[in-house]
């Protein structure tokens, strides 16, 4: 690897980093921030989806300006958005304006996976970067880990408000980073309009072969994230009766094993390609592990509590694979709008999910911020229903190859 392909690794996994990080630092937060607020499930589920709601949001016109102006100018500019969205939040005493913070963040980190993605194909040769791509996963699924653990230790001699300035400090640092050493991209391609880019994303929104790949990844992507990104914390206290600390372990466990699949299952889905094992029969054996790792958590299966998470955590991110099938299906003309729009719809849910989980809960008394553990099985129930109806769509025969009149019509676009 030359200095230069470093540099871009380095640099622009640090923004994916970030971006991770803010994804779930309100799972650390939680307990504090809903004792300081008064807020009630419903409230902290909203706050909290928020940025999820600004990440999908951004996503069409993000993808444009990184076209238009390159990953380097663009992340370090965005990342000025997520630094005053969390500047907002620390600073804020009512849930309004908390919610204004959140959705600055989600913003701000919204290109940077993207932005990450565009930079190592335009400096590592192709067959590289199925393994880069993974490590920029893993180096995000670092953040994750940081929420748990490291963040709760933080937060026994910091406040939660002084957290929201060291990330606010850090996040200014990494844009700054980006803009002063990240190498100008070699080429700029100047790519359709918005308006251009949301007919595009109609035509996919009207493909077979669109939803029967996403189908299932989509609800266990977004389940996984919006648990992973709040919930798991509370599930682990209130349902399996575990300290914080304890709790805090665990989602470490989770997003090291996260990290591990991340770069694992792409690994192996090569290898099992070479022996006839498809990708999408490959991807979806994993989101079923993942549904019964679900299962085997709400029915209290006698097993050791580390390893019931990190099977969570390493089943959890199998629904990426995804990403590689639509590649498989689609024109290259398609592939980018593709990707665009499966990201957009698997945000939305995880948005969803986060408000809806809130809203079960709410429907019971909570006691010290304390949920009863038929208020959090009731609320997962719901989402592994949805988890297994997907399946039976994604399983079932059916045309998984684009029309061609979904081709010329985006050719057209």
């Amino acid at each position: 690897m030359s200095s230069t392909q470093l540099r871009v690794f380095l640099l622009f996994s640090a923004a994916y980093f970030v971006s991770y990080v803010f994804r779930g630092v309100n799972l650390g937060f939680a307990p504090v921030i809903t004792r300081d607020l008064g807020l009630s499930a419903a409230d902290l589920g909203l706050l909290t989806s928020l940025y999820f709601l600004g990440f999908a949001g951004a996503q069409i016109p993000a993808g444009v300006l990184l076209d238009h102006f390159g990953a380097r100018r663009v992340t370090a500019a965005t990342l000025l958005f997520a630094a005053a969205g969390i500047g907002v939040f620390g600073a804020a005493h009512s849930v309004g304006v908390m919610m204004l913070g959140r959705l600055l963040i989600g913003v701000g980190v919204s290109v940077c996976l993207g932005a990450a993605f565009k930079a190592l194909a335009q400096h590592f040769a192709p067959a590289r970067l199925p393994l880069m791509n993974g490590l920029v996963m893993a180096v995000g699924g670092l953040g994750g880990v940081m929420v748990g653990s490291p963040l709760t230790w933080v937060l026994t001699f910091a406040s939660w408000r002084a957290v929201c300035v060291g990330l606010g400090l850090l996040t200014v640092r990494v844009a700054a980073a980006l803009w002063a050493l990240a190498p100008e991209t070699r080429e700029t391609h100047h790519q359709a309009s918005v308006g251009t880019q949301f007919k595009g994303t109609l035509h996919i929104l009207r493909s077979a072969a669109f939803w029967k790949i996403a189908s299932f990844s989509v609800v266990t992507q977004g389940v996984f994230y919006a648990m992973q990104s709040l919930w798991v914390g509370a599930w682990l206290r209130d349902v399996q009766g575990f300290e914080p600390r304890e709790a805090a372990a665990l989602v470490s466990i989770l997003g090291f094993a996260m990290m591990a699949g991340c770069v694992g299952f792409g690994a192996a889905a090569r290898s099992l390609e070479r022996r006839g094992v498809s990708l999408y029969a490959f991807c979806g054996m994993g989101m079923a592990l993942f549904v019964l790792t679900q299962l085997l958590i709400m029915f209290g299966a006698p097993l050791p509590a580390g390893l019931l998470w990190a099977a969570y955590g390493i089943f959890g991110g199998t629904g990426i694979l995804s990403y590689a099938v639509m590649a498989r299906h689609f024109q290259a003309q398609m592939i980018g709008r593709a990707n665009t729009t499966l990201t957009l719809i698997i945000f939305l849910l995880i948005f969803g999910f986060q408000i809806g989980v809130g809203a079960v809960l709410s429907n019971w008394p909570a006691s010290g911020s304390h949920y009863p553990a038929a208020a959090h099985l009731s609320a997962w129930g719901v989402l592994v229903a949805l988890q297994v109806l997907s399946a039976i769509w994604y399983v079932l025969p059916g045309r998984t190859q684009i029309h061609p009149a979904h081709v010329h019509a985006e050719r057209q676009s």
